[in-house]
């Protein structure tokens, strides 16, 4: 890992209600050393973790990573959602988000649920899903260059949509705002800790995989080797919410290490950089 940062931190997000929830998980990566849990077995509150993650910003430079999408698509369609007054930037929009949010523990199921209810796909009742698959163009990017198959925000059904999670994610981007800065809708500084976007398919598939979830030590530490990074050597098998902090945060040590530029990739303009942000690691 570079010396710009002493570590790196995968944060597994969860937007479930209720005020602790069991799909958080946080794993720490320094360097020259394995990737390890903190606080293991601990459930974990969305306001923990940002209490977390203030204190650690600023005891070592950390490039933190946050498994959900920083903003819906905008550049397509010209509003995060059609025909409501929303703002048209990504930071307008988290403040939006936040202030009409009341659910506890950073929560915004109310915002999918009652105050959009349009715009989100919950089932057939909602009629064509087609009708709601509108993707940021970095998430176009990686599904066209196989990395993943990134799910849209406005999907809001199934084991594998990110739209709860996003949307109470931007509540806490919101709180981050002039603390630490959250790449690329603030430039990167030259020195401290930054907050990016992660999606963790991406770097199972770099360790050779298929993107699948991983739920033995044994995987996890043939992941985490193929990544550059030593073993974790856990004594039992973790669940896939730890296995996905883990691997990712040997990842994005890993694009450290080895791309030339990370954080100026192909594609990324100023337009998408505050309305749509970036994921850390497509290249």
């Amino acid at each position: 890992m570079p010396a710009r940062f002493a570590q790196t931190v995968a944060i597994d997000w969860s937007g479930a209600k209720g005020e602790r929830h069991k799909g958080i998980a946080v794993a720490r990566k320094e360097r020259g050393r394995a990737p390890a849990l903190v606080r293991p077995g601990h459930v974990w509150s969305r306001a923990e973790v940002l209490d977390w993650l203030r204190r650690e910003a600023c005891r070592a430079p950390t490039l933190f990573g946050f498994d959900f999408s920083f903003a819906p698509p905008l550049l397509e369609r010209g509003s995060y959602l059609p025909g409501a007054d929303v703002p048209t930037s990504a930071k307008a929009f988290w403040a939006y988000v936040d202030a009409v949010c009341a659910d506890p523990d950073l929560g915004a199921a109310s915002f999918l649920e009652q105050l959009h209810r349009e715009h989100f796909y919950f089932g057939k009742a909602d009629g064509d899903k087609a009708r709601f698959m509108w993707f940021r163009e970095v998430e176009k990017r990686l599904n066209a260059a196989g990395g993943g198959k990134a799910a849209t925000v406005y999907d809001a059904i199934g084991a594998a949509q990110v739209a709860k999670a996003s949307f109470a994610g931007m509540r806490l981007l919101h709180r981050l705002v002039g603390q630490v800065p959250v790449w690329p809708f603030d430039p990167l500084p030259e020195t401290g800790s930054v907050v990016v976007e992660i999606y963790g398919r991406l770097y199972l598939r770099r360790a050779g995989g298929r993107g699948t979830k991983l739920r033995s030590a044994a995987a996890l530490d043939a992941a985490l080797v193929a990544l550059g990074s030593p073993p974790a050597g856990l004594d039992h098998d973790p669940s896939d919410h730890e296995t996905d902090a883990l691997v990712t945060a040997a990842g994005m040590a890993q694009v450290l290490a080895t791309e030339a530029a990370p954080f100026a990739p192909p594609g990324l303009t100023p337009a998408i950089a505050s309305a749509e942000g970036w994921t850390f690691g497509v290249v």
